[in-house]
C-alpha cells in the first residue's frame, strides 16, 4: 500500500486570491459610471469562435435582443456584429429597486483569415443565440496527398 501526499495548499492559495482580487476590485469597477451608465449598462455579448476543416463558427449570445435589432457585416477580412439590448420600458405602478443586467448598443468584431469564403457566411437566430457559419474557400481547405509507390 502506498501513500499518497495531498497538498492543497497550492489550490487553496489560488482560489483564495482569485476571491479576494474580484472583492477588493469590484467595488472599483464602476466609480467612473454615472447613474446613466448604470441604466443603459455597456451590454457586451459572450461570443464563442471555433473552427473546423470547412468552416469557421461563431455563435453569439443575445439574450433579450429581437433579430431585427441585430445586423452582421463583414468587410475586408472584418466580421462585425452589432445591435442593442433596449431597456424595457417602465410599467406604471412597478418601482425597479435593482437593474444589474446591461443594455445599450453592442458591437463585437472578428478579423477572419483571408480563406474564407464571404460570398457563402450565412446566420440563423434562435432563443437569444446568433450563430454565424463561415465556410471556407474550397482551396483553402486541407488536402490528402496520396503517396505513389514506385517500383
Amino acid at each position: 500500500m502506498s501513500t499518497v501526499r495531498w497538498n492543497t495548499l497550492p489550490d487553496l492559495k489560488t482560489t483564495l486570491q482569485g476571491h479576494i482580487g474580484r472583492m477588493l476590485l469590484e467595488p472599483f469597477a464602476r466609480l467612473h459610471c454615472t447613474d446613466e451608465d448604470l441604466v443603459s449598462g455597456n451590454f457586451v455579448p459572450a461570443v464563442d469562435v471555433a473552427e473546423t476543416a470547412d468552416h469557421i463558427l461563431v455563435r453569439a449570445e443575445l439574450p433579450g435582443v429581437k433579430q431585427d435589432e441585430v445586423s452582421i457585416d463583414f468587410e475586408n477580412g472584418i466580421l462585425t456584429i452589432r445591435g442593442e439590448r433596449k431597456l424595457e420600458k417602465e410599467t406604471e405602478g412597478v418601482t425597479w429597486h435593482r437593474v444589474e443586467r446591461s443594455y445599450g448598443n453592442f458591437l463585437r468584431s472578428f478579423t477572419l483569415p483571408r480563406t474564407v469564403d464571404p460570398e457563402k457566411i450565412a446566420a440563423s437566430y434562435r432563443d437569444g443565440i446568433l450563430e454565424i457559419d463561415i465556410p471556407k474557400k474550397e482551396e483553402a481547405k486541407p488536402k490528402q496527398i496520396k503517396i505513389d509507390i514506385k517500383a
